[in-house]
């Protein structure tokens, strides 16, 4: 099968998938710089009110696939640009992980807002076996998820660490058992499509620490009947129908 992203959207779900089968699912060149087009238009989409990240068959992302990339090509520039367009995605991301998430990957995932993965799954930060210096947004980012110790601890060795590991450095958000990770990220999406956008972008920006938009978000919750609908729908005991959208 050709390396691509392939992406579907159902119920307010963006699922895009990495497929490299090949490969354990590694990213090229062209799929590096196909993904913020990518982001951009399903942002784009009014449809689209949270989205997923995931790999083919059993792995979430291997990687680079560094035979992809030509002469003048830089393959951290590549998925540094990717990373951060995933991390400017306005609305919720979650990574759903199986198998390996590693190098290319484990930024992929970091750049998520939340990560699921299922037992099994492993996470490394590989630069150091090859003397590469990672990208200071990407160690910022790694360093602002699990801390200044875990963070080294993954760049100082570049050894893999198991599921369990991942979840108590804080690297994810749940750990599933074998086979109950589509299950569970399909309940948890459809909680996050049903909630308030308007809470959710404000939540987002503030949360990876901008704060030259303060103003703004106040602007908009006033103009907003989301508090109004939310309270009503609460007293009527019944499903709220937020209006607000980005």
């Amino acid at each position: 099968m050709d390396a691509t992203l392939l992406h579907t959207v159902s119920d307010g779900v963006a699922t895009v998938v990495v497929s490299h089968p090949a490969k354990r699912n590694a990213m090229t060149a062209a799929m590096w710089r196909a993904l913020p087009g990518l982001l951009d238009g399903l942002a784009a989409d009014p449809a689209v009110r949270v989205l997923v990240l995931t790999g083919a068959g059993p792995t979430f992302c291997a990687g680079a696939d560094i035979s992809s990339l030509t002469g003048d090509e830089d393959p951290r520039a590549l998925a540094v640009a990717a990373e951060e367009a995933l991390a400017a995605f306005p609305k919720p991301t979650l990574a759903a992980v199986r198998g390996f998430c590693v190098g290319g990957g484990s930024q992929l995932a970091a750049a998520c807002d939340l990560r699921f993965a299922e037992e099994g799954a492993s996470f490394g930060v590989t630069p150091a076996k090859l003397g590469i210096v990672y990208p200071a947004s990407s160690t910022r980012r790694l360093a602002s998820l699990v801390g200044p110790a875990w963070a080294k601890y993954l760049l100082f060795s570049a050894e893999l660490m198991d599921a369990e590991q991942a979840l108590r450095a804080g690297f994810l958000n749940e750990l599933l058992p074998a086979g109950r990770l589509d299950e569970r990220v399909a309940e948890f999406t459809a909680v996050l499509a049903a909630r308030s956008q308007l809470t959710q972008a404000a939540a987002k920006e503030f949360a990876d620490g901008r704060t030259d938009r303060d103003g703004y978000w106040e602007a908009q919750a006033a103009g907003s009947d989301d508090t109004a609908e939310g309270v009503a729908a609460f007293l009527e005991r019944r499903s709220p129908r937020f209006a607000w959208t980005p």
